[in-house]
């Protein structure tokens, strides 16, 4: 089975593409087959953006479906189905791979409280140790006046100490096993006791590695091209390529041109009302001048038309600067751009690299790759129980006989199982009243063999056998004809005359009633004179075997 491990985080917005593909790359160079996995992925058309930056870096791929497991949507319509689901793809998936890095949700689609739980639980239930990436920024609706517009606020050690204890509680609540903590974002001046902070929450004596990633306002700037989709808005002038350039800070011309020129900053893109055409010219002589900051571009609001007159002196400048329109006014324009977040994208080369290079500068790539090689993950959740028992079953399919098919919960479970291809079914029961009840609960078994224990043929095929069985114990063919008739006897002869290669009872009937048969017919092998039972119990984060619970009362 190939190594793997899960990326996942608390909140949105933490840049746990730039850990992502850091791993990656580390993982790269070791030569090894990579594989990546996104077990949620955003509902609706829009592409998943990280998961093709992971693709694109990986090369050689199919389709980026392939490589997800479900949709938002299927796990709040039903999260233990989507579960199900996620197992089963990741598993196919991972044959085909020596390393598989899994990326958890991102919150961009209706999130909830329990995201980081769910993901956990994905975690456990893959076998996959959690690499957990913590946010050193968070969204404030009223932020101090000298936040930045793209970066946010700051956590400071406190903070990111308690973010740690919350999260990582909230991963072993689910059985989760954690590889490692990366602090992403973090102010850039205050590495070393953001890192010590997080020592201390995470330090119980497993010597959990923490690494600490700064802030780079490069990667969280939006590009041009994001802010003219954003408001909706067109290019009226400039080089369409200078688009992809990153907008570094915004800058709101809500006053004279001799009052913005002193505010322009490096990288900024400048908001102007579209009649303020003395800024507009005074912004492009600046930005072309070499002795004001080169600028990303404009924007122009309102929807105002250009005269005639101005547009002759803008053509004269000549200036590459993008300039875009919109029909929004500044509010809004500036409410939009606030919402506008920076994506570390497949197209976006400058970005690709700068991440790179703060994820080798900043994490310990030999360690955390020691770490992903060394990790084996002793839980063995139900869901993981199950899912490897199916496969087995479906690997080597062979025909069980249900008897008890007048309960409901043997037509479900022939339902299920049918449905997953483990076995050939033959259930026992009255054909029509089956086929009804099976109707009625809403199940489908017509891929099984509905077989009446009072099939005239079959009752006296079974019938003789049995009586000449136990012909030492006094049983007549008369006796055993009604014997057989018996759900437990009839299926056990199926067995034992090869019309069947196991028979699955006890959900309605008692050990004894369920053994018995097979004892008299089948018996044990030679030199064997008793039998035993377990049971398996499924906890939480384990799957139990129990012994000889009903049928040795002293084992």
């Amino acid at each position: 089975m190939a190594r793997n491990v899960y990326i996942t985080s608390a909140e949105g917005n933490t840049g746990k593409s730039t850990v992502a593909l850091g791993l990656l790359a580390a993982l790269r160079r070791t030569g090894r087959n990579i594989g990546v996995f996104r077990p949620v992925s955003r509902t609706g058309g829009d592409s998943d953006y990280i998961l093709d930056l992971l693709l694109d870096e990986l090369g050689d791929h199919g389709p980026a479906t392939d490589f997800v497991g479900v949709s938002h949507e299927d796990v709040h319509a039903d999260p233990n189905a989507a579960l199900t689901r996620i197992v089963a793809h990741y598993n196919a998936l991972a044959r085909q791979f020596d390393v598989v890095v899994i990326l958890g949700s991102d919150y961009s689609d209706v999130s909830t409280p329990t995201e980081l739980s769910y993901n956990a639980r994905i975690a456990a239930n893959l076998g996959a140790p959690v690499l957990l990436v913590l946010g050193g920024r968070q969204h404030d609706e009223n932020p101090p006046a000298d936040t930045h517009v793209f970066t946010g606020v700051a956590r400071g050690p406190e903070e990111m100490a308690l973010a740690a204890e919350i999260a990582i509680a909230e991963l072993r609540d689910e059985h989760a096993h954690l590889l490692a903590v990366v602090a992403n974002r973090v102010s850039p001046d205050r590495l070393t006791e953001i890192e010590a902070a997080i020592v201390g929450a995470v330090d119980d004596g497993t010597k959990v590695p923490v690494w600490c990633i700064p802030e780079d306002t490069v990667l969280v700037a939006p590009t041009l091209r994001a802010l003219l989709d954003a408001m909706d808005g067109s290019l009226y002038r400039g080089d369409p390529e200078l688009l992809d350039r990153e907008a570094l800070d915004v800058v709101v011309s809500a006053m004279s041109m001799e009052n913005v020129l002193p505010r322009l900053v490096e990288g900024a893109a400048v908001i102007v009302a579209g009649d303020r055409s003395d800024v507009l010219l005074a912004v492009l002589m600046a930005h072309g001048s070499g002795t004001f900051p080169a600028l990303s571009g404009m924007i122009l609001t309102g929807g105002f038309p250009i005269s005639p007159a101005i547009e002759r002196l803008v053509s004269g400048l000549e200036s590459d600067l993008p300039v875009i329109t919109t029909r929004l006014n500044t509010f809004e324009t500036v409410l939009r751009i606030t919402r506008t977040r920076g994506r570390l994208a497949a197209e976006s080369r400058r970005k690709r690299d700068l991440a790179l290079s703060l994820f080798a500068r900043h994490v310990d790539g030999d360690e955390l790759l020691a770490l992903v090689d060394a990790a084996h993950d002793e839980v063995v959740t139900p869901l993981m129980f199950e899912y490897r028992l199916l496969e087995r079953a479906r690997s080597d399919i062979r025909h069980i006989v249900l008897p008890e098919g007048d309960d409901d919960r043997i037509l479900r479970a022939a339902s299920i199982l049918l449905q997953r291809q483990a076995a050939r079914l033959t259930i026992l029961g009255d054909t029509a009243s089956v086929a009804d009840r099976a109707e009625r609960l809403g199940v489908d078994i017509s891929g099984a063999n509905i077989v009446s224990p009072h099939d005239p043929e079959l009752v006296a095929r079974f019938a003789s056998v049995y009586a000449a069985l136990r012909a030492h114990k006094g049983v007549t063919l008369e006796r055993a004809r009604e014997t057989v008739t018996d759900v437990s006897y009839f299926g056990t002869m199926m067995v034992h005359l090869g019309l069947a290669d196991g028979m699955v009872s006890g959900a309605a009937h008692t050990t004894a009633h369920t053994i018995r048969p097979a004892f008299e017919i089948i018996k044990t092998m030679l030199g064997v004179s008793i039998v035993s039972s377990v049971f398996l119990m499924c906890l939480e984060d384990r799957v139990l075997v129990y012994g000889d619970c009903a049928v040795n009362p002293n084992p």
